[in-house]
């Protein structure tokens, strides 16, 4: 390992600064091809800045090109041999300078990600037939050919395969807004758990519905309480994500699917199941849409295994709403754009797509006990196989004091308030998420920042009279 420390040039945030020392290093052959650069900890304190800049810094250094960083081991000077790649990919935009955003459920960054979008483009281009294809007009749920491809896919992941009841969407949302606009009239009441996605909240606010909040616990939504519910209105719909609730990370046991189900066909209630949050296949329950297919609809997207720019995704329905459905999208925006539904299957069926879904779900699960350990004093909840904590406040902490108080030292965090339906209060926690982090160091910073603030006694409550 080097003891490289270097000559920092003037002008510009410090991380970038630090980055361009160390391509003018390289550039001179100070550092050579397969040299490891010094941890993080110990340049930020040779430099005198926070590791949070170090990091930064390494990170650019990785997206220009000039170095990679291998889980576990560190950070390397790149070899002339690999130069040809495109080493680094994120899913999200990146955060000012020193701050980590662990606010946004994001796939962890990894270069295999640039290498099959890459291959997948350049697999486009190379052929005129398929250029011409994926720049004509198609049918408004995709063509068959590429539904089939789609359906292929989700089947080897152990999610609905069935090509002929399955729509292409613009992502997950796109779906979500298509079933919430066309499956209710405004004035209509449609139920959730009482914490649950904010991009159903928003949709079902901008659909005029009106919201029902379910209670829940450890193990989802109360079906009970839901019984109650139906007893004195039914709601229209019912959105779910019964194998990971977002942010809580619930789960809905076998019990309460079967008893879910049995409810919304004595009411004759539509079933939104979202599954966009992937989880391994051992980490499911039984799909609602296996349990009810008359009555359930299916929503996926490539966002938590590839990337969510790529705004694919799919609606698995049942066969008599497809015409009604294809002429939505057909009034909204024709189709969804061929050729990106083009590169999204071709990086589906790329090899490396398979070990990238290997990785990313160990990396997350070392993520995930990372936090664990690290937070172990307040409680943290997190079931196995996801990329969230949810994180209880001790008491006397309130989730907004403690968001401010973490943006002020560079970590970003969710609080409860967009992910509760309706007018339900909200509850003291905070989400975080493991897999934005650029690296685990990344994140047991992040951690370590969490785990000082929440030790720390409240801000004093008089601050007004």
């Amino acid at each position: 390992m080097t003891i490289w420390i270097p000559e920092l040039p003037q002008g510009g945030p410090r991380y970038r600064r630090i980055a361009e020392a160390m391509a003018a290093a390289i550039g001179a052959g100070e550092l050579a091809p397969g040299e490891k650069l010094p941890p993080q900890r110990q340049l930020a304190d040779r430099l005198g800045v926070t590791v949070g800049t170090i990091t930064r810094a390494y990170a650019e250094a990785q997206r220009q090109g000039w170095v990679e960083s291998r889980v576990g081991s560190g950070t390397y000077v790149r070899r002339a041999a690999e130069e040809d790649h495109l080493p680094f990919f994120r899913a999200g935009q990146t955060a000012g300078d020193g701050v980590i955003d662990i606010s946004m459920s994001l796939p962890p960054p990894h270069p295999l990600r640039a290498q099959g979008l890459k291959r997948a483009l350049e697999g486009i281009t190379a052929s005129a037939e398929t250029m011409q294809a994926a720049t004509e007009y198609q049918p408004e749920a995709g063509s068959q050919a590429q539904r089939a491809r789609i359906a292929a896919w989700q089947g080897r992941l152990g999610l609905p395969d069935d090509p002929e009841r399955l729509l292409i969407t613009q992502g997950g949302q796109h779906g979500i807004h298509l079933l919430v606009h066309h499956l209710a009239q405004p004035g209509d009441l449609v139920a959730a758990d009482a914490l649950t996605y904010p991009g159903f909240v928003c949709a079902a606010q901008q659909a005029h519905l009106r919201p029902m909040a379910v209670p829940m616990d450890a193990d989802g939504m109360d079906m009970d309480a839901l019984a109650r519910l139906c007893a004195r209105q039914p709601p229209r719909l019912i959105y779910t994500t019964p194998d990971l609730n977002n942010p809580t990370g619930a789960r809905l046991g076998e019990a309460r699917r079967e008893r879910l189900v049995a409810l919304a066909r004595e009411h004759d209630i539509w079933i939104i199941e979202d599954a966009v949050q992937y989880l391994p296949e051992e980490q499911r329950g039984t799909p609602l849409i296996a349990l009810a297919p008359e009555r359930t609809l299916h929503v996926f997207s490539t966002s938590k295994v590839m990337a969510g720019g790529l705004r694919i995704g799919s609606l698995t329905v049942p066969e008599r709403l497809q015409e009604r459905l294809c002429s939505a999208l057909r009034s909204q925006s024709w189709m969804v754009p061929p050729l990106m539904v083009e590169a999204a299957c071709r990086w589906m069926e790329d090899p490396d797509s398979r070990e990238l879904l290997r990785w990313q779900v160990e990396e997350l699960a070392a993520r995930r006990t990372l936090a664990l350990e690290r937070l172990a004093d307040y409680g943290p909840q997190s079931r196995e196989g996801s990329s969230l904590i949810w994180l209880p406040l001790p008491a006397g902490r309130r989730s907004s004091e403690v968001q401010a108080l973490l943006a002020r030292r560079g970590v970003k965090v969710s609080t409860p308030e967009p992910f509760c339906m309706g007018s339900e209060p909200a509850p003291q926690a905070i989400r975080l998420c493991l897999g934005p982090a650029e690296t685990r160091e990344t994140l047991e910073h992040a951690l370590t920042i969490v785990d000082e603030l929440l030790s720390e006694p409240p801000t004093s409550p008089w601050q007004t009279l």
